[in-house]
């Protein structure tokens, strides 16, 4: 591989023409082929660790006995994800980047440890036409945990424009009748990408998303961006209230969802210092590490490890590598996919399993915020659900350095 570095004029040019093609490409933008320094290092499927690197915040929930109190801080959880979910790349890398895109199959395993015990992630691209990702995230002291998936359909019309597919849903066990569990149906938020022309490219959010529960409370989160409240980028209010009593507000919430945000009792009209219930403040909070195993000791279709080369090329601005290493990947995938094909048969997911009928969370919460009951699973590949029976049976394998050295061959091309 060689040594290649960046060259700033070559870069602005191929960021214009990139512009271009945007604005003239008719299609799913995902498929464009970006210029190196908007190349981000990381799959898709890193993406769901996002949900819970405040591990502690994410099992809070378990500990309280009050169901309305138990719901905010399932909403607080929620707010303080969208920093680390939406941002925490381009204030990283200067600007945000385009994910390399999965293979079907590819997986991205972790843990943390913290002062909440372990917390176990699971995430596996499920579907590649069209593509993607479900993820599982589990509090093993409490049993908190979440499950879903998610896909991007991105479009342009001035900028880009891209609408979240999918949902996830968060089980909490109840402290005070451990027997019961309550369920919260997630949307997800609209968005777009500002700071194009300029080559810096951020993510703001937009319109509303929602936090339903089978405990009969519902959380609406509203979303605006810079030139809005004196100018405030990434600026949101959020109302907790009884299901469908929108106007009977419990709790309120607002702020920046990159910087501080105010929780308060009742509505917004009383907030006060004396109905102030906490700041959040994420640089008073820090993050808790992913614990990722070592590259040679992950499986061949982990992401770190399977990218791995297509990495050390884009951190070598060295595209004629790049453009080998993923043609190898993409050759050796569309060749299963057609010996799938011919032999009558689907890729067998690892963790995960596309439910055969309706979804009884979907059916029961759906219809409280007005989203389809079908989770989108048309343009999903279905709705997909943890499987704790393919979890276990694979749980504790390990492959010889043969076998991972085959599947990398067979799977990969490497």
């Amino acid at each position: 591989m060689s040594e290649a570095t960046p060259n700033p004029q070559a870069a602005s040019t191929s960021w214009t023409s990139f512009i271009k093609s945007i604005a003239s490409f008719n299609g799913d933008l995902s498929s464009l082929t970006a210029p190196p320094f908007i190349l981000s290092y990381t799959s898709l499927t890193e993406f769901s660790s996002y949900w819970a690197e405040h591990p502690s915040v994410f099992a809070a929930p378990a500990k309280e006995t009050d169901p309305a109190k138990r719901a905010l801080l399932v909403l607080k959880w929620f707010l303080t994800t969208l920093k680390q979910q939406y941002a925490s790349r381009s204030e990283r890398d200067g600007n945000e980047k385009k994910p390399l895109n999965p293979f079907l199959g590819e997986l991205f395993l972790g843990k943390w440890e913290d002062e909440a015990g372990t917390t176990e992630l699971i995430s596996e691209q499920v579907s590649h036409h069209p593509p993607a990702t479900a993820y599982s995230i589990i509090n093993l002291p409490t049993n908190v945990r979440l499950q879903g998936y998610n896909a991007q359909k991105a479009s342009f019309s001035k900028t880009i424009n891209i609408k979240q597919l999918g949902h996830a849903v968060l089980t909490v066990p109840n402290p005070s009748k451990p027997e019961e569990e309550e369920t919260y149906l997630i949307t997800l938020p609209s968005l777009h990408v500002e700071g194009l022309i300029m080559g810096a490219p951020f993510i703001e959010l937009d319109s509303a998303s929602y936090i339903t529960s089978s405990s009969g409370f519902t959380a609406k989160i509203d979303y605006s961006g810079r030139g809005w409240f004196g100018g405030k980028k990434n600026v949101f209010t959020a109302t907790l209230y009884p299901t469908g009593k929108e106007k009977e507000v419990l709790y309120n919430c607002s702020g920046q969802w990159t910087k501080a945000f105010d929780i308060y009792s009742g509505p917004v009209k009383s907030n006060s210092s004396k109905t102030l219930i906490e700041t959040w403040d994420p640089t008073n909070t820090p993050l808790t590490k992913l614990i990722v195993a070592p590259v040679e000791q992950q499986h061949p279709l982990e992401s770190r490890r399977a990218w791995a080369n297509v990495v050390a090329g884009i951190k070598k601005y060295d595209m004629d590598y790049v453009a080998s290493e993923k043609a190898k990947i993409e050759k050796a995938q569309r060749a299963m996919r057609k010996q799938e094909k011919d032999e009558g048969r689907d890729w067998e997911r690892r963790y995960f399993t596309a439910l055969p009928g309706p979804d009884a969370v979907l059916t029961a919460l759906a219809p409280n915020v007005g989203v389809s009951t079908n989770g989108d699973a048309d343009k999903t590949g279905g709705i997909w659900r943890f499987d704790n029976a393919k979890a276990e049976k694979v749980k504790g394998q390990v492959l010889s350095e043969e076998e991972k050295t085959q599947l990398a061959k067979v799977l990969l091309g490497q």
